[in-house]
């Protein structure tokens, strides 16, 4: 077996009602507008990521520094509503995570998040062998959307996110 190209952590992925992009400098604006709901980050462990300093420090600039994290563009408005990135990018195993992952609320509850983890997990599998999410253990809306788009739980461990120690469960995706 030959070994595959290189992972491409930052592509442009487009589907039938979204393109996912690499996220940009420019991009903090309308990515704020559409985290500014405190709702979005109610189950989330930071769940103040709806205030302007705590999105710029806790999420944009790790995100943007990150050089992984995609914005997610209705193609029909061209408005940002969300953003998700890979991270723990582990080249030996061919593992990655996905994750830091919200959508507005217009865009909960329907095809739009299977959408959205449909391009990437794709995407990922051209490479991954194992994709990971890991989910704050109260945070029930998260936990609900990785079963429906067949991710199996694996177990619960203490992460380190930010700074921050969090119980986090570890969802399992491996390529259909």
């Amino acid at each position: 077996m030959t070994d595959p190209k290189p992972f491409n952590p930052q592509p442009t992925l487009v589907g039938p009602t979204i393109t996912l992009r690499p996220l940009r400098a420019s991009d903090f604006e309308p990515l704020f507008h559409a985290a500014s709901d405190p709702l979005i980050w109610a189950q989330h462990p930071d769940p103040l990521r709806y205030q302007r300093d705590a999105f710029e420090a806790r999420y944009f600039a790790p995100g943007l520094q990150s050089g992984t994290a995609l914005v997610v563009v209705d193609n029909r408005t061209q408005q940002v509503i969300g953003s998700s990135r890979y991270y723990d990018i582990n080249e030996a195993k061919r593992e990655l995570a996905m994750g830091f992952t919200f959508l507005t609320r217009p865009y909960w509850g329907g095809a739009t998040n299977r959408e959205m983890k449909t391009l990437m997990l794709d995407h990922a599998f051209q490479w991954a062998r194992v994709v990971w999410l890991h989910i704050g253990v109260d945070n029930l809306r998260s936990r609900k959307a990785a079963e429906k788009i067949g991710a199996q739980f694996s177990h619960e461990e203490s992460k380190e996110t930010n700074g921050v120690i969090q119980r986090t469960a570890f969802y399992k995706v491996v390529p259909a």
